[in-house]
Parts: structure tokens; C-alpha cells; sequence
């Protein structure tokens, strides 16, 4: 069985998880072709990112043939165009408008076609319920590959009419939900309609991390800092730091905290850091290479990560898999993985509990946080481990149409 993996953007820093999936499913046999509509445009700070970007086909590079081609497909096509339109008009009205994105979907959809064409693409996969898996769908719907995603939120679930999510659930073979907070979201917006099939085709497969790669590390030093990681942005809630760490600091005047990463919200967090008056306390650190991120995690005393909005962070993952307790926020599925034995859950949004959380972090033992350590590495073992999750999505992916074509099996129906 050959696979297509679709993505807006590939690679970038924040989805070092998808490119851990596709290698362990390389591992495991599957060929596997690297698409994406763009490239990230900041600078790839890791090796293995840069190898996976001479992998990637990207269907914007040849922006000028998009169009002829879409016109070409309907000439040569016009069931399956009609098809898709049918579909199409449903995003469209579904976003409330929107022409020229949609219409560039459409476009899209035919460049994917006749790249899974001329590549023999049996089946395409795509992570997150947004753009992608609306090409993904189009092009299925033109007569292309059958299609799965990986539904990760928050972003589909912010408002799931608007995104189409049960029109992307309903064509597609199957779909991989991280946590049961996703799945739940996902049959919402399948509808009471499209209930049994939903309940039939969502089924939850988890990201996962290398254990190997993030091995338990030695007890932090005394003094060692707490470290962030993440882009500067709202749904991170970078900009409540300094309040928590103003108030951890009247008890623990040696507070540090890391701050790994860059974004929009950069010139906010830096007012919050002044006017708080903690600039000897907080360090904004700017993005770093995956081995130094991992180093930095590693050496840290815990993990924080004050999240508005998530699906399952892979750095929380990685965190505890590394044997750091994480204090983090009760939010989406986040409270499937941390628990009080291996971390600290607040409410979202609220600096003074943040503050509370850092102050109990600061104040735990070595033997606490030990503990809290070697509960969280054994969770994570459980659940996320990056091959045995591989190996459940490749199960998925061999149970499509295709994949039992693929394999040798006749055709379901």
C-alpha cells in the first residue's frame, strides 16, 4: 500500500510528531509520500527537518498551473467534478462565503489527483481537520484516492459547522481522534444524522513521542529552572507567566523560568515580563534546535505549559517521557494524560492558581518530584508510544478499501 501524507505545511518545528509517525510507519513497511501544499517559511533548525523538506512534493511551487488545470479536470472529468462541486458548494456556504479560498481548494484538489495519479497513490493522509482534509476530500470526490485524517483541535472544534468537520468525517475512510475529548468533538459535529457511521469510522489514535530519543533523565540540579516551549501566541497563554512567577518569586526568590520560542505574542509577553518587574526571573530564549529544546526540558524542574486551547501537546508528552513533572491547564484532552501523581492541573486562564502550582513545584522534594517523574514516563509508555500508536494507524489504514485491495484482498462492496 502506498500513502500519500498531505499537510498544509511540512516540515515545521510543531509538527515534529507527524514526522515521527511517518518514519515509524516507514519502519514498519509502508511507502510513504511526502505532500504538502507550502513550505514553512521560517528557518528549519534541525537536520532531519531539512532532509524531510527535500522529501516534500509542494503543490505551490507550480502556482501558474493550477488553473489550466482545474479547467482541464472539468473537461475531462465533469462527473467527478460535479461531484466534488456538490461537496464544495457545502464549504462554501458552511464558511460563509469565502470564494477565492474555497476556489483555490479546488484547485488544490486537482493538482493532489493527479500527483497521487502519477505517483500511485493508494490512499491520502492528512493531520487536522482544517484545509487539508478539505483538499484531501475534494480530490476523493473528483475520483482521487480515498482519504483518513487525524482530527487534533482546537482549531476545527472552534466552530465545527463553519469547518465542515462532518462533511470531512462523512467522505472520509476513517478518522484518527488524539484523545476521547476529540472524539467527542468529532461525532458532535458528525450530527445525529451521521451518528452510526461516525460512531463506526472515529476511532481514537493517539500521537505519540520516541521513548528511546526521550530516555528518563538524572534529578534536576537544586536550582534548576522551569522551561516553556512553544510559539508565542494566544492560545499558549504565554503572557500569564510573569504574574505567576511574580507571585512565586515573594516565596522563592530563585525562580527561573525558560521560555523556548517566538511568535506573535512576543512584544506582549516582554511587557508582561516588565511590568511585573521579573526580567531577572523569566528568559525568552527564542526558538532552539529539537536536541537543544530536549536538553533544556531535560535539565528543567518541571514542565509549564498555561495553554487556552490545545489538543494533547506533544511537548507535555515529551516532558514526562523525559521524567518531568508538567503543570498545565485542565483543558481539551490535557487531563487525559496529566494527573496529580505527575503534575499540576489549573484552571485555564487564572494566574493565581498558575502562581500556587509554581510555588508547589518549587517547594517539592527531590523525592516528590521523582516520583511524579516515573508516573508520568510510565503514562506516557502506556499511551503514547510513537510505534505502537504507528502501528495502530497503519491497522486503520490496511482496513480501507484500498489498503485490503493493496494487500490482495477483493474490494469491499
Amino acid at each position: 500500500m502506498r500513502i500519500a501524507y498531505f499537510l498544509n505545511i511540512y516540515p515545521m518545528t510543531s509538527l515534529t510528531f507527524i514526522r515521527g509517525e511517518i518514519l515509524a510507519l516507514e519502519a514498519a513497511g509502508v511507502e510513504i509520500l511526502r505532500v504538502a501544499l507550502r513550505r514553512w517559511d521560517a528557518p528549519l533548525v534541525t537536520p532531519v527537518d531539512r532532509q524531510e523538506q527535500a522529501k516534500t512534493r509542494y503543490l505551490l511551487d507550480r502556482k501558474a498551473g493550477l488553473i489550466l488545470g482545474l479547467v482541464r479536470e472539468a473537461a475531462a472529468n465533469p462527473r467527478g467534478m460535479a461531484r466534488a462541486l456538490g461537496a464544495w458548494r457545502r464549504l462554501v456556504a458552511n464558511a460563509g462565503g469565502k470564494l477565492v479560498a474555497h476556489g483555490a481548494y479546488l484547485a488544490e484538489a486537482v493538482a493532489l489527483k493527479r500527483l497521487c495519479r502519477a505517483e500511485r497513490i493508494d490512499h491520502v493522509h492528512t493531520h487536522f481537520g482544517t484545509n487539508s482534509a478539505a483538499v484531501a476530500m475534494l480530490c476523493h470526490l473528483m475520483g482521487g484516492p480515498s482519504y483518513s485524517f487525524t482530527a487534533h483541535g482546537p482549531t476545527e472544534f472552534y466552530d465545527r459547522q463553519s469547518a465542515s468537520v462532518g462533511l470531512k468525517v462523512r467522505h472520509a475512510s476513517f478518522v484518527a481522534a488524539i484523545s476521547h475529548f476529540c472524539r467527542t468533538q468529532l461525532l458532535q459535529a458528525a450530527g445525529i444524522e451521521g451518528w452510526d457511521d461516525a460512531m463506526a469510522k472515529i476511532h481514537i489514535v493517539r500521537c505519540g513521542v520516541d521513548l528511546d530519543a526521550f530516555a528518563p533523565q538524572p534529578p534536576p540540579a537544586p536550582d534548576a529552572p522551569l522551561v516553556h516551549v512553544g510559539r508565542l501566541c494566544v492560545a499558549k497563554a504565554q503572557s500569564l507567566i510573569p504574574a505567576a512567577v511574580a507571585r512565586a518569586a515573594r516565596h522563592h526568590p530563585g525562580i527561573r523560568v525558560q521560555i523556548v520560542g517566538d511568535g506573535e505574542l512576543r512584544p506582549m509577553v516582554e511587557a508582561a515580563i516588565a511590568a511585573h518587574g521579573v526580567a531577572a526571573h523569566v528568559e525568552l530564549m527564542g526558538w532552539q534546535s529539537h536536541e537543544r529544546v530536549r536538553d533544556l526540558v531535560a535539565g528543567s524542574r518541571a514542565f509549564l505549559l498555561p495553554s487556552f486551547a490545545e489538543g494533547i501537546p506533544v511537548v507535555i508528552m515529551e516532558a514526562m517521557a523525559l521524567g518531568r513533572p508538567v503543570i498545565t491547564t485542565a483543558i481539551a484532552g490535557i487531563p487525559e494524560l496529566v494527573t496529580p501523581e505527575c503534575g499540576w492541573v489549573v484552571p485555564s486562564g487564572d494566574a493565581e492558581a498558575l502562581g500556587r502550582a509554581l510555588d508547589e513545584a518549587l517547594a517539592a522534594s527531590p523525592e516528590r518530584l521523582a516520583e511524579m517523574g516515573a508516573a508520568g514516563r510510565a503514562r506516557v509508555a502506556a499511551m503514547h508510544d510513537i510505534t505502537a500508536n504507528a502501528m495502530a494507524l497503519k491497522a486503520r489504514l490496511e482496513a480501507t478499501p484500498a489498503g485490503r485491495t493493496a494487500a490482495g484482498a477483493p474490494p469491499a462492496g
